[in-house]
């Protein structure tokens, strides 16, 4: 998956031949600014290729792990004992005194992928029947035309996995059953039905039976592009790029193309938790506040909001310590209370505010502030604020010092600006000649 993590890099470009970068970075949780992406530069032309160094070229001989636990792999092993022993119980009580075997050795291959990786487009239903009984029908066909058996195996293989390209089935050990077949010398086509085709749908009958009932979803919904229910131009961006992202990598992926786009967004969605629980309100606040005191006039008031384009004034007495806080919904309802419900009549009453003829109007931020203030510490986590925007309402919280000063304040839009500061990208060292 290395080269594909390097192509998720990769620009898309619109129609106008604009690149946009966004909507790939939102499911990768790659950083939106391209300068920030660490995408390694072709070489100049002519220059040579550099080798990996010795180290990793072994280390590509290593098994990789396995991201299972204990118990995922006892679900697989018995799983797949399951599957085989039904099938071979099944078949060789229908076929009798056949003289071909009643179980094929390709099907213990079909067995690991259905209870193994059920997710897999390899392992699929189609992919499982067609993929081995297609190959099989194929090496009975090399068996007929080409007289040597070296090269009916060559061939039976090689067309087997081109047919199942063709058929959209394509099944790793497809390609055994055409060999078993061509090196057997197969030719009557019945051995397709029997037990190849035979032994595959009741495999894929007992996955379908085993997997649901150890919650594992099989056969796996394959979601094609846009498929989701809400859309958006967003959305269909974001599905276009991973679209290009995928046609660019040109490999074929042991993974549905919605699986793929779920992890991301999963390992986005992970990315972010662990950044908010590291985050303090004070790596985040904003410092240059804009305040005013009790008897600060309203129409002062009401002109700082307009020539700060914010959203609320925090209300400190002589000592820093916040007292109350004034936002234009506190305005509303002020001029609700004297105006009554009507909208010209509250209206009027705003624009008094900001002119001189508010004689009949309250006078200072004391009279109309809200007065029970949600603030929070310098030094508390920003996930433990995440609640207080989502759920109460609260667009920006005050944020005080050990002696209730007010130091700050935190709004929606800093913490989302917060979110979407690109990680500091690693030094690459030259490591010198192997």
């Amino acid at each position: 998956m290395s080269r594909l993590q390097g192509t998720l890099q990769a620009r898309s470009q619109d129609g106008h031949g604009r690149v946009r970068w966004q909507p790939l970075a939102k499911i990768a949780g790659l950083p939106p600014d391209p300068l920030h992406l660490s995408t390694p530069q072709p070489p100049h032309e002519g220059a040579p290729a550099r080798p990996a160094p010795r180290s990793d070229r072994w280390r590509a001989f290593l098994p990789a792990p396995i991201a299972a636990d204990w118990r995922e792999r006892l679900r697989v092993v018995v799983g797949a004992t399951l599957g085989i022993l039904i099938t071979a119980l099944v078949c060789r009580a229908a076929g009798g005194a056949a003289a071909w075997p009643w179980l094929v050795a390709p099907l213990g291959a079909s067995a690991v992928l259905v209870f193994a990786v059920p997710a897999s487009p390899l392992a699929q239903p189609w992919a499982v029947v067609g993929g081995n009984t297609v190959s099989a029908l194929v090496g009975i066909a090399c068996v007929h035309a080409v007289g040597s058996p070296e090269l009916a195996a060559a061939l039976a293989v090689g067309l087997a996995i081109a047919l199942m390209f063709a058929l959209r089935c394509l099944h790793p050990p497809g390609g055994a059953s055409a060999l078993l077949v061509a090196l057997s010398g197969v030719t009557d086509p019945r051995f397709a039905l029997y037990p190849v085709l035979i032994n595959s749908l009741l495999l894929v009958a007992v996955g379908m039976a085993y997997n649901p009932a150890t919650r594992r979803s099989y056969p796996h919904r394959q979601l094609p592009a846009g498929a989701a229910t809400a859309r958006d131009a967003e959305a269909d961006a974001i599905d276009a790029d991973l679209d290009a992202v995928l046609a660019r990598y040109n490999q074929v992926l042991d993974i549905s193309r919605d699986d793929l786009k779920a992890l991301l967004a999963d390992t986005q969605l992970a990315a972010y938790q662990r950044k908010l629980a590291h985050l303090r309100c004070s790596d985040i606040m904003s410092r240059k506040l804009v305040t005013v005191g009790h008897q600060t006039p309203l129409q002062q008031a009401w002109t700082l909001f307009r020539e700060h384009r914010i959203k609320a004034l925090p209300v400190v007495d002589a000592g820093g310590g916040i007292v109350g806080i004034v936002t234009p919904a506190d305005f509303m309802r002020a001029a609700e209370a004297q105006a009554g419900d009507g909208f010209d009549a509250r209206l009027r009453m705003l624009r008094a505010w900001g002119g001189d003829n508010s004689a009949a109007l309250p006078k200072v931020v004391g009279t109309i502030m809200t007065r029970q203030v949600r603030v929070a510490s310098m030094h508390r986590y920003l996930s433990e604020l995440i609640p207080l925007f989502g759920s109460t309402g609260h667009h920006h919280i005050p944020i005080v010092d050990a002696d209730d000063r007010l130091v700050g304040i935190v709004t929606q839009s800093d913490v989302v600006a917060a979110l979407s500061q690109p990680q500091p990208q690693p030094q690459l060292t030259n490591p010198g000649p192997a």
